[in-house]
């Protein structure tokens, strides 16, 4: 919850008060460590698998997607992207035969995304070099108790978040 001030007959509104050390290491570590280790993971499957990190982070949502295929908004929310952001990345993927773009017959509102074969294929061979780099990058350096007590962080951090399940198309 964030912190807030007070002032009397004045609403209460976030606290702007300058981050103090302990606190401006944690929020900065955080964001440099993020940086650092998604590049090094994006840099390892473009030159394995000529496939950019969040291209990888597709393919694997809609392989354990119902039927292999996900509403474009809610595939947006699972990678934390603009919806014009997943448009433009879709895009690059069709155009390079991993996914497919379709509408569904019971839901016609939106446009879906599917993996192809050569998706799924794609993603099969990258697996295993992205659980290698994320196991070089981030779980080596850290101990169990660090690995708990940053699972607990995150949990903390993320809230719910969780829509309602689309229907299989």
């Amino acid at each position: 919850m964030a912190a807030t001030t007070e002032a009397p007959g004045r609403p209460r509104r976030p606290d702007s008060r300058q981050l103090d050390p302990l606190e401006l290491a944690a929020w900065r570590g955080m964001l440099f460590a993020y940086r650092n280790m998604t590049a090094a993971i994006d840099e390892r499957l473009e030159h394995d698998h000529d496939l950019s990190l969040g291209s990888y982070e597709v393919l694997l949502l809609l392989s354990s997607a119902p039927e292999q295929s996900m509403r474009m908004g809610r595939l947006a929310d699972g990678l934390l992207l603009s919806r014009s952001g997943l448009t433009r990345l879709i895009d690059r993927m069709v155009a390079r035969g991993l996914v497919e773009r379709h509408t569904c017959s019971e839901d016609r509102r939106g446009t879906w995304a599917r993996l192809t074969e050569a998706g799924a294929e794609r993603f099969r061979r990258a697996r295993p070099t992205n659980l290698a780099a994320i196991r070089e990058q981030f779980v080596s350096r850290l101990d169990r108790d660090d690995l708990e007590r940053l699972a607990r962080v995150w949990e903390k951090l993320e809230g719910s978040g969780a829509g309602p399940e689309d229907p299989a198309c």
